[in-house]
């Protein structure tokens, strides 16, 4: 199955039919080393996350807040609000089409080639 969809280049939507949430590198990882969800990223930074819809390129979830030095969004400690950003954290897009990876038809057409020239190459040593 896996093999088949590397093959063919598959079209991937969301389970519920609205998004799939792509994180930005300002979301950072998951505590369980995978990709970060939006709900993770809320409970986890205590950040609430902004829609916004945008008529070209994908809808996004923002944050407001500031950048750290490793480049992830986190909560302001100041009391004025400096350094405040509006940081794109989740790109939102209906659906992602892969690009295909491998090519199995060319790549069983060249074994076949080769079967009569190693025929011929172990027949030729007896």
């Amino acid at each position: 199955m896996i093999v088949g969809a590397h093959d063919a280049g598959p079209l991937i939507r969301s389970r519920n039919g609205f998004w799939l949430a792509i994180p930005t590198p300002a979301a950072g990882k998951s505590t369980r080393g995978g990709r970060i969800t939006p709900c993770e990223w809320e409970r986890r930074t205590g950040l609430r996350l902004r829609f916004i819809c945008r008529r070209r390129g994908p809808s996004l979830l923002v944050a407001e807040g500031r950048l750290n030095t490793k480049g992830r969004a986190v909560a302001s400690r100041s009391k004025t609000g400096r350094g405040l950003t509006t940081v794109p954290i989740f790109l939102l897009v209906p659906q992602v089409k892969l690009r295909k990876r491998l090519d199995l038809a060319r790549d069983a057409e060249r074994a076949i080639d080769t079967v009569p020239g190693r025929i011929v190459e172990g027949w030729a040593d007896r």
